[in-house]
């Protein structure tokens, strides 16, 4: 290569992180724009508190009919567990959200064609989340008196909602599905869609204790989990599937992989003698012409006379 053409390519660079940046901002930016819809759609609808209720009873009910646990029983263990209910209680408030940025910006930087798909698959879940919430108010076990529950963040903290008729940043009425459970879950399918491990299944931890974190606070029920399953899954299904990566080329036979150390094979020629040796830095040299053999004479020892 020509020395005069080495200026030349240096403010490449510069190039490709400007727009790299632009194109982080982009994403960032809408990104918060999702969110500030997703917000302003669930306050939207938060002026419907009896039917809330009536609905919350009519779920409880249906649960009972279809034998699921109940959901006061499997808080009352946990109730008797400070600990654990300071614990449950900063789950639910500190790790939704942040899990599903840095989730994102990982997938950002590392596996962008996977981030796409991702934030899409975010968004689907949760538009149709969000209709469901019009469609269907459904208070959530705490603000039901019919389920006996303790709204354990209001009595034992931190808490995140503050009392439903005065609480303009939230909407408490939009329990059916959950956005908790249904966040963890994609976040589990991305994660274990680009690890290679055996250990990738480990992921399915978090949506898993996500649902026990939201039941025994009284902020969900069962069906609530298991809907946002369910959307989560047709979603999936709807999306096109991200086109997998590009695999590495596969080194021919008899080279060891290494830069820039390599030893090639050399080819032989029909008559079994090779055309060339590879050295270390992997180019063949070629003789001019065979090395000759020299002829093995074998002499007469002379006889010693007797």
């Amino acid at each position: 290569m020509d020395i005069a053409e080495l200026p030349a390519a240096r403010p490449a660079a510069p190039g490709r992180r400007t727009a790299a940046l632009r194109r982080a901002l982009r994403e960032l930016g809408l990104v918060a724009a999702l969110f500030l819809i997703y917000k302003a759609a669930r306050v939207a609808g938060a002026d419907r508190g009896a039917t809330a209720v009536g609905n919350g009873e009519w779920i409880w009910r249906v649960e009972r009919l279809f034998h699921l646990p109940d959901e006061a029983a499997f808080q009352r263990p946990v109730l008797s567990h400070e600990l654990l209910v300071h614990l449950a209680n900063s789950y639910y408030a500190y790790v939704h959200f942040p899990a599903t940025a840095l989730c994102l910006i990982w997938l950002y930087l590392r596996h962008p064609a996977r981030y796409l798909w991702t934030r899409r698959m975010l968004a689907g879940l949760t538009a149709a989340a969000l209709a469901l919430h019009f469609l269907v108010p459904l208070a959530p076990p705490r603000l039901t008196a019919l389920t006996g529950m303790v709204d354990t963040g209001s009595r034992y903290g931190p808490a995140v909602y503050g009392p439903p008729d005065t609480d303009a940043l939230s909407n408490q009425y939009a329990a059916m599905p959950s956005l908790h459970v249904g966040w963890a879950l994609a976040v589990a399918v991305a994660l274990i869609a680009v690890s290679g491990t055996r250990l990738r299944w480990l992921w399915l931890a978090h949506p898993l204790v996500t649902l026990l974190v939201v039941v025994s606070t009284g902020n969900h029920y069962w069906l609530d989990g298991i809907v946002a399953a369910v959307l989560l899954a047709v979603v999936c299904l709807v999306l096109p599937r991200p086109a997998p990566p590009s695999s590495p080329p596969t080194p021919r036979r008899g080279t060891r992989a290494g830069w820039p150390r390599q030893r090639v094979r050399a080819q032989r020629e029909p008559s079994g003698h090779p055309t060339g040796r590879a050295d270390t830095a992997g180019v063949v040299r070629r003789p001019d012409r065979p090395a000759r053999q020299r002829p093995r004479t074998r002499y007469a020892r002379p006889r010693t006379p007797r």
